[in-house]
C-alpha cells in the first residue's frame, strides 16, 4: 500500500509539473508574438527611414554610399525579415490555439535566421561604401536590437545564442569578409575581436534578464497554480467567498463582531427516506437538491458556512459586507421554497425543507487549532436562528422568521403571519415567531 501510494504522489507531482510547464511555455509563446510585432515594427521603420533618405536626401546617398545605394537593398532585406516574422507569428499562434508547446529547435533555428539578417545589410554596406565606413556605420548596431528583444524570449540560453550569432558573424565580415574592390580593414584583429566579445556580453546580459524575468513568471504561475487548486479544493467544502477571506487572511486568527443574516435550513424527514434507498441515491438525491439551493443563494450574495448533513448554515454578510442582509436572506429563502417545489414535482422521491432566519451580531472569524482553522460565526443569533428553524416541525410551517428580520423587512414583507410568542429551548421567556409562505 505504501509503494502505491508512493506511485500515486510521484505521478501526481509529475502532471503537476508538466503543467506548470505548459502554462509557462504558454506565457513564453505570448512574450515571443510580442517580440515578433516589434521586430516588425522596427523593420518598417528602419525600411522607412532609409528609402526617405534616398528620395529626399540624395547628397547624403553619394556622400555616405558614394552613390551606390540602391532603393532594392532595403527591399532584399526588410520584406524578408518581415515576411519571416509573419510567419512565425502564424505559427507560434498554431501552437497556442491547439495547446502545444512550442519546439526548441525552432526557437533556435528562428534565432540563426534573424540574428543573420544585420549580417546580410553588412555586407550590402561593405559592397556600397567600403569596409571600414560600414564596420563604423549603423548596421553593427543593429545586432543589438535583435539582442535586446531576445530577452522576451525569456530563455538564458536562446539570449546567449544570439550574442553569440551577432558575434560570430561581426568578427567573420570585419576578418574575413572580402568586398568588391578588395580593400582591407586598417584595424587588427584584436580590435574587432573586442567588438564582437562586447556584443556577446550584451547577449549574455540580455539572457539573464530573460532569465529574471522568466523566474517571476514562474513564480507567478506557481502562486496561481497554488491557488486555484487550494480553491478548487478546499471550495469543495466552503464557498469560495469564504475560501478567498480565508488565503486573504493568511494563518491570522483575527475576528470580528459583523451584523448578519443567519439562515438554517433542513430537508424534513430526510433519515427515514434514506433507510429504504441505496447510498448512492441517498448522495445523488442530496447533492441534486443541494446544488439547486447553493446556486440561488450565489445570485442572492449568500454564502453556504457549513454543511449539516442533510441541511447546511448560510450566512448573508459574511464574510464580506452586504447591504441589506435581511431582505436578501429572505428573498433567496422564497426562491428557495419555490426551486424546490419544482425539483419535487418531477422526483420519485420528494423532499420538504425547513428554513429558519434571524438577523443579529455575531463574531466571524478563523475558529480552531494552529494546524486547522475555519472561517465560522458564533453568538446566539447563530443559536437561536437554529432553534427557529426547529420550531417548523413543532408548527407545521416551511419558513420562519425572528422579528428582528421583520422589523428589518418592514412593509416590503406584508404576507408576514404573526404564529405568536412561542417558547423556544434554551430561552428563558418565549418570543415571537412570524411565518412566510
Amino acid at each position: 500500500m505504501a509503494e502505491s501510494s508512493d506511485s500515486d504522489s510521484a505521478a501526481a507531482g509529475t502532471t503537476v509539473s508538466a503543467d506548470f510547464n505548459h502554462a509557462l511555455m504558454r506565457e513564453v509563446m505570448t512574450t515571443e508574438l510580442l517580440r515578433i510585432k516589434v521586430l516588425i515594427g522596427t523593420a518598417i521603420v528602419l525600411g522607412a527611414i532609409s528609402l526617405l533618405v534616398y528620395l529626399f536626401a540624395p547628397e547624403a546617398v553619394s556622400r555616405v554610399w558614394h552613390g551606390n545605394l540602391d532603393p532594392a537593398y532595403i527591399f532584399y532585406v526588410t520584406v524578408p525579415l518581415i515576411l519571416f516574422e509573419i510567419w512565425v507569428h502564424g505559427a507560434i499562434s498554431w501552437y497556442r490555439r491547439n495547446g502545444r508547446d512550442l519546439p526548441v529547435i525552432r526557437r533556435y533555428i528562428g534565432v540563426l535566421v534573424e540574428t543573420s539578417l544585420p549580417t546580410v545589410v553588412l555586407a550590402l554596406h561593405i559592397d556600397s561604401m567600403g569596409r571600414q565606413e560600414a564596420l563604423g556605420f549603423v548596421a553593427p548596431l543593429v545586432y543589438f536590437v535583435f539582442i535586446i528583444l531576445s530577452t522576451l524570449r525569456l530563455d538564458f540560453w536562446l539570449s546567449t545564442f544570439t550574442g553569440v550569432v551577432a558575434a560570430t558573424e561581426l568578427f567573420y565580415m570585419a576578418v574575413f569578409f572580402h568586398a568588391a574592390d578588395g580593400v582591407a580593414a586598417d584595424q587588427g584583429i584584436y580590435y574587432h575581436a573586442a567588438r564582437s566579445t562586447i556584443i556577446l556580453i550584451c547577449g549574455v546580459l540580455a539572457g539573464g534578464v530573460g532569465l529574471q524575468l522568466r523566474r517571476q513568471f514562474a513564480a507567478s504561475i506557481a502562486a496561481a497554480t497554488a491557488r486555484d487548486r487550494i480553491t478548487n479544493l478546499f471550495g469543495q467544502h466552503v464557498s469560495p467567498q469564504v475560501v478567498e477571506r480565508l488565503m486573504a487572511e493568511g494563518a491570522t486568527t483575527a475576528s470580528d463582531i459583523r451584523r448578519v443574516a443567519v439562515m438554517f435550513v433542513d430537508f424534513r424527514s430526510f433519515t427515514a427516506g434514506a433507510r429504504s434507498r441505496s447510498p448512492q441515491e441517498v448522495v445523488d438525491r442530496l447533492d441534486g437538491a443541494f446544488a439547486v439551493l447553493v446556486d440561488i443563494l450565489d445570485r442572492h450574495g449568500g454564502i453556504v458556512n457549513k454543511f449539516l448533513g442533510d441541511g447546511f448554515l448560510a450566512l448573508f454578510g459574511a464574510p464580506f459586507e452586504a447591504g441589506d442582509a435581511a431582505h436578501q436572506a429572505v428573498a433567496a429563502a422564497r426562491e428557495m421554497l419555490a426551486a424546490n417545489e419544482r425539483t419535487n414535482a418531477s422526483s420519485s422521491w420528494p423532499l420538504r425543507i425547513g428554513i429558519g432566519i434571524h438577523i443579529g451580531e455575531v463574531v466571524a472569524g478563523n475558529i480552531g487549532s494552529p494546524r486547522r482553522k475555519e472561517y465560522t460565526v458564533i453568538g446566539d443569533t447563530v443559536n437561536f436562528a437554529a432553534r427557529l428553524e426547529a420550531l417548523n416541525k413543532e408548527l407545521g410551517s416551511q419558513f420562519l422568521i425572528s422579528s428582528a428580520v421583520r422589523e428589518a423587512l418592514g412593509d416590503a414583507c406584508p404576507d408576514a403571519v404573526s404564529r405568536g410568542e412561542i417558547p423556544v429551548r434554551g430561552y428563558e421567556h418565549p418570543v415571537p415567531v412570524w411565518q412566510l409562505g
